[in-house]
């Protein structure tokens, strides 16, 4: 594959999105609550995952999986105090956002929720969902005992931010603007107790070589005005590795030091099949940075396009210390299904990182990726166990009896609980006068796909009262690409309806079609289900909870794979209720 071919960066499409999209929100409200009319009841959730490779490699005493968040958790980060791991990801127009995990490990995780979750700092409503909030850092200062999550947000007049708190599991200070523009920034404290923050940028006016031509600068940071100084920046990288080959992308800088001397990491070459990692290392945070011999360091770039268990677009990592002083590196990739579509989006995975030497180099991060790795020394594998995150195929069974709805459960472009409220039999979801085609909050409570073969499914009681009435589940890439599959009024009847809904990127008009309906009775609850192996998806219905019924054909998942649909997310499948139903059969 030559490189043109390869998808453009993150960087790349975020000026395509800038010019289609609103991302500043002057004066807007948060979210109001749906009004609680007409409103679906659903319960009996069950989500399953049947990927082929967990099958074919069962884990054995001692391994854990990696990736170690499936589903659509891109560009992670992390950092530690003590023996506490924390990790945050990208989230876009997802609610609330950059979601954050902890670990004592670095193999089990929890799920803390998102670091952005109030709607009056954190205001999403009007982006599309692969705009919102990018690549975020997370470091932890020793010298004032506070933590630190920085990032770019691309919504509410907000854009490169950062926020504070003592304690990541006791919430979040409000977002503080700082003055620099670029995106990927992340923070570092130096062994004096001086701050300094990296970002990507474009080069200066005028010295542009090519396209896909960026560059690493340095701020130094006031930690007492939580400001960068004014005129401390400077260029460190410019290009990437080798200037004269051209480098593209160039992004999500991370500093460390050891050992005297300050290393910087970087993703190159696009986050697409073409992505790597990086490292440069100087005498100085400010340079000169010089590339080592052996770059990169980490990438899935080499190998055949064809291949079992691919793993592939690896690169954008973070790296840290872990148990018993053996380094680790967490990283973005892919696991694309049989037609090479990448439908679970962009993953967290995880590496031993070896650092014996003048360099860290990823452990096998130059050969095919594995699906299984050893346990780090002493640790037990309690993964989907005591409130730890799942991990390989698992079954998630929920009845929303709790008071507390999971984790896992988000909204998007604006908070959940705008549209929710506990019901006697499971969770009702009150509709907004909006479809999922819009860029507006939708009534929908997402989660993510996290595997290529799954099924979930949801049981439904409602009675729509007209077509402008509609509740069920959807498979939804972006507001431009996704399936519809509910219950909707048309005349007397009620009617079980299919909907395609398919924009071409960044051209050509919306083309939403009813490709299957059926009229259906409604004198108990409907449990719908939707269904894929790779990409073949199937959406089917059941009147008495066990037999199901698909409607329609088998449909192609190439709409809610990024590599059609576009955009940086993975398929969000969702339990959704509109009052702005379009779907109406022919």
């Amino acid at each position: 594959m030559k490189k043109r071919n390869f998808r453009k960066s993150l960087t790349a499409q975020l000026i395509a999105l800038a010019m289609l999209f609103s991302f500043v929100a002057s004066g807007a409200q948060p979210t109001k609550k749906a009004k609680s009319t007409n409103s679906p009841v659903f319960s009996n959730f069950v989500y399953q995952g049947d990927d082929d490779v967990y099958k074919k490699y069962p884990l054995e005493e001692g391994e854990f999986y990696s990736p170690i968040l499936q589903g659509c958790y891109p560009d992670p980060a992390i950092t530690r105090k003590g023996d506490d791991y924390y990790l945050v990801c990208s989230s876009f127009a997802m609610f609330p956002g950059v979601p954050i995990f902890h670990s004592k490990d670095l193999v089990n995780w929890t799920d803390l929720g998102g670091v952005l979750d109030n709607p009056e700092t954190f205001d999403t409503h009007d982006c599309g969902i692969s705009a919102g909030v990018y690549a975020p850092g997370i470091t932890y200062n020793p010298y004032n005992d506070t933590f630190y999550m920085i990032t770019t947000a691309f919504t509410g007049g907000l854009n490169n931010i950062i926020v504070k708190t003592k304690d990541p599991k006791k919430g979040w200070g409000d977002p503080i603007k700082l003055a620099f523009g670029g995106i990927d920034p992340s923070i570092f404290f130096d062994d004096d107790g001086k701050a300094y923050i990296v970002h990507n940028d474009a080069p200066d006016p005028g010295k542009e070589l090519y396209n896909g031509h960026r560059v690493i600068k340095i701020w130094e940071y006031d930690v007492e005005k939580d400001q960068v100084i004014e005129g401390t920046d400077k260029i460190i990288v410019d290009g990437g590795v080798d200037l004269s080959k051209k480098p593209i992308w160039i992004e999500a800088p991370h500093l460390y030091k050891k050992d005297g001397k300050y290393f910087l990491m970087c993703a190159e070459g696009g986050t697409g099949g073409w992505h790597s990692e990086v490292i440069f290392k100087s005498d100085s945070p400010k340079g000169p940075f010089i590339p080592a011999p052996s770059n990169p360091i980490l990438t899935q770039r080499h190998f055949p396009r064809e291949r079992e268990n691919k793993v592939d677009w690896a690169g954008h990592a973070d790296i840290i210390e872990g148990p018993n002083g053996q380094w680790y590196g967490v990283f973005l990739a892919v696991r694309p299904n049989e037609e090479q579509r990448v439908n679970t989006g962009r993953e967290t995975f995880i590496l031993p990182v070896d650092w014996s030497g003048e360099f860290p180099v990823f452990v096998n991060g130059l050969v095919p990726l594995e699906p299984k790795l050893d346990m780090p020394k002493g640790v037990e594998n309690k993964t989907g166990k005591d409130g730890f995150s799942p991990n390989g195929n698992f079954t998630y069974e929920e009845d929303f009896s709790s008071d507390n709805l999971d984790k896992r459960w988000i909204g998007l472009r604006g908070p959940r609980e705008a549209f929710i409220e506990k019901a006697k039999n499971g969770i009702q979801i009150n509709p907004f006068e909006a479809n999922v085609k819009e860029v507006k909050p939708t009534s929908t409570l997402f989660y993510r796909q996290m595997h290529n073969s799954f099924s979930y499914a949801a049981t439904l009681d409602y009675k729509p009262e007209s077509e402008k009435d509609l509740a069920g589940i959807v498979a939804l890439q972006s507001e431009n690409a996704n399936y519809v599959f509910g219950v909707t009024k048309q005349g007397d009847d009620y009617v079980l309806v299919l909907q395609r809904n398919f924009k071409r990127r960044f051209r050509g008009e919306m083309d939403s079609k009813v490709i299957a309906s059926t009229k259906i009775e409604l004198s108990q609850p409907l449990r719908l289900q939707v269904s894929a192996k790779g990409d073949k998806y199937e959406f089917s219905y059941s009147t008495n909870g066990a037999d199901f019924v698909r409607l329609g054909e088998t449909v192609s998942g190439d709409i809610l794979s990024t590599d059609v649909a576009g955009g940086f997310t993975g398929c969000l499948l969702g339990l959704y209720a509109t009052s702005a139903n379009d779907a109406i059969p022919e």
